[in-house]
């Protein structure tokens, strides 16, 4: 069942990647892009960060709604209650005393018509107060449960908790920003990869054809050879020397075709496609001229590098103010509505509302954390500052290595010109007689090193107009250049 999972979600991806690549055709390097833009596991990490975030932040914004809970409680006490009956004395004596002297009121007043007289009334009162106050108990008795079970629903309404609403609403904000930029870095940093990588697979291409052409042609060499040898004009060491050159350039042929399978692989990691996915890459290295104009202005503005450093700013800022706000109180509307009691010795009321207020009025913490926040946006600056010198370096080091790159193309495009004539030259020469095969060996060996030199300092040229796009923070720009 796990197999049969895994083979019908590898089909799903090459359903999804079918339409942009068709198989047998050759792949830019913009279909590329697109691929690893739906696909790319770190773009998917990226972007699934970015919607926890913002998650995160619908979250906060319904803190300011109160919050309803079911709360409940079994309490058993070490000894049982006590009544403390002496407190409540005074008001019990009184009380009663009243209730007498209205009691004997009523009575008199149902039987004449009228109310007792005033002194009749202090007589009753009197006396009923002193017979209450002789009975009276002068001790505190204790109840005979010891636990209690209350359960009811709560409600806590915050009114005003010292701006911490507003800065954890403010800290998600950043958060949702900071995870906004990270997509646009990642996918950045995505793009640049595979263009460097794809600029590999065509250099490897270009010497993989090359190399194709240089075992022809030794193989080529070694033949006429072994005929020289028949003919006996050729002493049968020189074509054994032919052999091991011919062996070497084979060697070294298949090498290259074992990196670009490699490449590949490394390719469709990038792109999210299964790594067994038949990507066709037919182009190569054909050298095209890029002026890299110098940028005005902060052109590291636009940069997603610089513009994660500087969300850090306000990520610290916001921290600020939630240590700040730790000092300030909190108020809430509070309120309970009864739904069970068991045991309890007193009679609670159905419900009741309430403001509760909370204040830390001393926590050693609070100065500290602030102090550490103010720290936190210094160096959130100083990070900013850096990463822009950083995109200035690398766009300057990227600039001067294109300059010197193409200098060097120049060079050796002339050097590998030159040495084709030469190989061409000394093969005539040995078709009469007047050249060794040894001799077109040689020539045939310089001229390929300096072919690989001219198409790896093509490939570092481009590679460098790559990191200088990259470091404008648009390396899907190198794209127009690949043809």
């Amino acid at each position: 069942m796990a197999i049969a999972n895994i083979k019908f979600g590898t089909a799903i991806v090459l359903l999804l990647v079918l339409p942009i690549l068709s198989l047998g055709q050759n792949t830019t390097l913009q279909k590329c892009l697109t691929i690893a833009n739906e696909n790319n596991l770190s773009v998917k990490q990226a972007k699934s960060a970015l919607l926890s975030s913002q998650y995160n932040l619908q979250a906060e914004k319904q803190n300011y709604l109160p919050k309803v809970d079911l709360l409940s409680s079994y309490t058993y006490l070490s000894s049982p209650l006590t009544v403390n009956l002496q407190t409540v004395k005074d008001g019990i004596v009184e009380g009663s005393s009243r209730q007498s002297v209205n009691a004997a009121n009523e009575v008199f007043k149902e039987v004449t018509g009228s109310d007792l007289s005033q002194a009749a009334q202090d007589r009753i009162y009197n006396a009923s107060k002193n017979i209450i106050g002789g009975i009276y108990p002068d001790y505190n008795p204790s109840l005979s449960k010891q636990s209690y079970f209350v359960a009811g629903l709560g409600v806590r309404q915050p009114i005003f908790l010292g701006n911490k609403l507003d800065a954890a609403g403010n800290l998600a904000q950043s958060l949702v920003n900071s995870a906004g930029i990270n997509v646009d870095l990642v996918n950045k940093e995505v793009d640049f990869l595979i263009a460097a990588q794809y600029l590999r697979i065509l250099y490897l291409n270009t010497l993989f054809n090359k190399q194709q052409l240089m075992v022809n042609a030794l193989t080529k060499n070694n033949t006429y050879a072994q005929e020289l040898v028949k003919n006996q004009i050729l002493a049968p060491y020189q074509k054994s020397w032919t052999n091991v050159v011919l062996m070497q350039a084979a060697s070294h042929f298949n090498n290259i075709k074992l990196a670009q399978q490699n490449a590949y692989i490394e390719l469709n990691k990038l792109l999210g496609v299964p790594l067994d996915s038949a990507i066709v890459i037919t182009d190569t290295l054909k050298y095209a001229a890029i002026e890299p104009f110098k940028p005005e202005g902060d052109f590291w503005g636009s940069n997603p590098v610089y513009k994660m450093a500087g969300s850090k700013i306000s990520y610290a800022k916001t921290a600020e103010k939630i240590s700040k706000s730790f000092s300030l109180p909190n108020i809430f509307a509070v309120g309970n509505y009864n739904l069970y009691q068991r045991d309890l010795p007193l009679l609670m009321p159905d419900w009741f509302i309430g403001v509760e207020l909370q204040w830390t009025l001393f926590n050693g913490q609070t100065r500290k954390r602030t102090l550490a926040a103010r720290q936190l946006i210094d160096e959130a600056k100083l990070a900013e500052e850096n990463a822009s010198l950083g995109i200035q370096v690398l766009s300057t080091v990227a600039r001067n290595k294109m300059k010197s790159l193409q200098n060097e193309v120049t060079s050796l495009d002339n050097a590998r010109k030159e040495a084709h004539t030469t190989s061409r030259l000394i093969t005539e020469r040995m078709k009469n007689q007047l050249s060794s095969p040894k001799d077109v060996n040689d020539a045939l060996l310089i001229e390929t090193e300096i072919e690989k030199g001219y198409h790896t300092a093509v490939f570092g040229y481009f590679l460098a107009a790559a990191e200088y796009f990259n470091s404008l923070g648009k390396p899907q720009q190198i794209t127009q250049y690949i043809k």
